[in-house]
């Protein structure tokens, strides 16, 4: 456990978290809010649970490789990684979901028109529970790079999306992993919103060569920290 003050633990660094509105990235011109924030009473936030407990995990849900007839285009990854608290302790049960684009950088979404081929094996979403010491591990493709129109020769690094759900829909926290060494970041208006360079870096997941196997799948970890100063940063947390 950390020597550091229960409230030095809780707290998030200046720059940790991605702002509201960050100009640069031009989405959130449009989406950010105008008017001061209103609480919503737990009552109601607690009403919209997942529930996702009744909801059984399917035996491909986190192979995201095996879920069509064919085996999907592109290089085979392991994504791995546990769920951790501020002190590092693990939190289990957590319902862990992933999306992305395929090895061409096109979603297979009816508004995503990138003229990349869409592949017919390959959805790109997957769930995972985390275990009892909260690991979680999925199965899939290293999605590709992809133009996205928010500025002058603008393209997204690879890079995948998290969502983790606790006991409830007001528990509910989105993320993104990227990939180590990957210049595009420096260009990416969503990845430098981030403004710490600290906290960037636990964007990107490391390459881990006891995930890899042999002649199958290169393996990158990725930790997740829902609080306090080691917290990953996350999408609308200010």
């Amino acid at each position: 456990m950390s020597n550091r003050p229960m409230s030095d633990r809780h707290a998030l660094e200046a720059g940790s978290q991605p702002p509201l509105l960050y100009p640069p990235y031009k989405s959130t011109v449009k989406r950010a809010p105008t008017q001061p924030l209103i609480v919503i009473p737990e009552r109601f936030a607690s009403l919209a649970t997942p529930v996702y407990g009744y909801l059984p995990i399917g035996e491909a849900d986190n192979d995201l490789t095996r879920q069509h007839a064919g085996e999907p285009q592109g290089e085979r990854i392991i994504v791995a990684g546990r769920v951790l608290d501020e002190d590092g302790r693990a939190v289990p049960h957590t319902l862990v979901e992933l999306w992305q684009c395929n090895a061409a950088g096109r979603y297979r979404h009816a508004k995503d028109k990138h003229p990349a081929p869409i592949d017919p094996n390959f959805s790109g979403a997957g769930r995972s529970i985390t275990d009892a010491e909260g690991r979680y591990r999925f199965v899939t493709i290293k999605p590709g790079a992809y133009p996205w129109g928010n500025h002058d020769n603008a393209w997204r690094p690879a890079h995948l999306h998290f969502s983790l759900f606790g006991h409830s829909i007001a528990t509910r926290l989105v993320t993104q992993m990227y990939f180590p060494n990957d210049p595009l970041c420096a260009w990416d208006p969503m990845f430098q919103s981030v403004r710490d360079p600290r906290a960037q870096q636990r964007l990107v997941s490391q390459f881990d060569l006891s995930l890899t196997e042999p002649n199958w799948a290169l393996g990158y970890r990725f930790d997740i920290v829902l609080r306090g100063r080691d917290s990953t940063p996350f999408e609308a947390r200010v």
